[in-house]
């Protein structure tokens, strides 16, 4: 039950903050306690997203009984053993993770094998919680908030601040209680089974390798202002592979060297000759983000990198594209079939192309927000609405299973039982 008292501010686990293990000797001294320590273990992960190219870990931390840990993946992974030291310690224990699609898939490519997850945020949403960011989901059921000042910090760098192992600390130092009183809420609303399903489902989503976009280019921000373009996405396309392939080779993060703005810019542009290019200051000026506070400090770390990477690769890049024959230019990706498994995401389709369809997806909309209401829990918890478009992407209504559709879908079981009847009923 959420507690109701004025909530006190944590800002130091009870134990103390600890150093980073990044030593053999350390690391066995961790595993040995862990496997002799009880219940479940509290986990999370740091990242340099913003600094570095990709987003692996560079920090993970651990808190099984009353110890937390903090240890360097970079580190365990020149170890003989690498992490299966840890996963023998802790095997078949509950992971505590908040918001574990972010966590989970780093774990994986580390190779960390945790084998069951309660997910607390998922948990936080189940109970309709409006606010469910760790900090506010520990206010609600512990009367504690965290002291949170370090989340877009530069992870990989060493040796780490004291504040930030002890926001790294606190982000674990919370789980195990929190845990509890949120399993005491989910079998008190009835949820405690769905929350089994979908803490599974999660933990098999998390372990699998992720394929890559055939086209991640694709992905810049605001191309869709070049889609008829075909000369300007060439631009756009080369420009992202060659600061693709340098910031791989630096380790550093992708617009730190070449700005999306600047890219949608210069393929706006076109430029043609020297005089053009310099025009374009985006692509001469070294990119400076400024943010007023501790972070800028970290950004002018990798000034150096910055400065390696001379601007004319840019303009390379730029006439490449601006040489390529028509039929090497890239053409715009086939929309969504319009078939009963892919239904398009715009509204504007649905409303004026196939009203009846849209007709039905208002319909099926309704049901689920009544049951969101007699549930209390969030419609998107429910139902996740590319289902429900796909479902009411038909001709032939009538003719489809809605179970057996769902399920197919990905819909866990408790999701099928709860709805499928009822949308059956609509889409007739």
């Amino acid at each position: 039950m959420p507690v109701r008292h004025q909530p006190h501010l944590l800002d130091e686990p009870r134990g103390g903050v600890p150093d980073v293990i990044g030593d053999p000797e350390g690391f066995a001294r961790i595993c040995r306690h862990f496997s002799q320590a009880p219940g479940p273990l509290g986990a999370d992960a740091e990242r340099a997203s913003g600094f570095r190219y990709d987003h692996r870990d560079y920090l993970v931390q651990f808190k099984r009984g009353r110890l937390i840990a903090l240890i360097d993946p970079i580190a365990v992974a020149g170890f003989d053993e690498g992490w299966e030291p840890f996963n023998q310690a802790v095997e078949g224990a509950e992971w505590i993770i908040h918001d574990s699609p972010q966590d989970l898939p780093g774990f994986h490519q580390l190779g960390l094998k945790p084998t069951s997850l309660f997910d607390t945020e998922l948990a936080a949403r189940m109970l309709n919680l409006q606010h469910f960011g760790l900090s506010a989901v520990t206010e609600h059921y512990l009367g504690l908030t965290l002291a949170k000042e370090h989340s877009a910090a530069d992870w990989s760098y060493r040796p780490l601040p004291r504040d930030w192992r002890n926001y790294a600390a606190l982000d674990v130092e919370l789980l195990e209680p929190l845990r509890s009183a949120l399993a005491e809420d989910l079998k008190r609303q009835g949820k405690e089974e769905w929350a089994r399903q979908e803490f599974a489902w999660l933990l098999a989503r998390g372990q699998r390798d992720k394929p890559e976009p055939e086209q991640p280019w694709r992905r810049i921000s605001r191309i869709n202002i070049l889609r008829n373009d075909r000369r300007g996405l060439a631009v756009a396309r080369s420009l992202w592979t060659r600061r693709d392939a340098l910031a791989r080779q630096y380790d550093i993060a992708p617009n730190l060297l070449l700005s999306d703005a600047a890219i949608i810019e210069a393929a706006q542009v076109k430029p043609r000759n020297s005089r053009q290019f310099r025009a374009i200051r985006s692509l001469n000026q070294r990119v400076r983000i400024h943010t007023g506070g501790e972070q800028d400090r970290m950004f002018e770390r990798y000034a150096p990198i910055q400065r390696e990477v001379k601007h004319s690769v840019w303009k390379e890049a730029i006439l490449e594209a601006l040489s390529l024959p028509s039929q090497d230019l890239p053409v715009q990706p086939g929309m969504s079939r319009t078939d009963e498994c892919h239904a398009p995401k715009s509204m504007q389709v649905w409303r004026h192309r196939h009203p009846e369809r849209f007709a039905r997806l208002q319909a099926v909309r309704k049901v689920v927000n009544q049951v969101s209401q007699d549930t209390n829990t969030p419609a998107d918890i429910l139902i996740k609405p590319k289902y429900l478009r796909d479902l009411c992407w038909t001709d032939d209504p009538a003719g489809r299973d809605v179970a057996d559709f769902l399920t197919a879908e990905g819909s866990r079981p408790w999701q099928v039982s709860l709805l499928s009847e009822s949308l059956s009923r609509v889409i007739m």
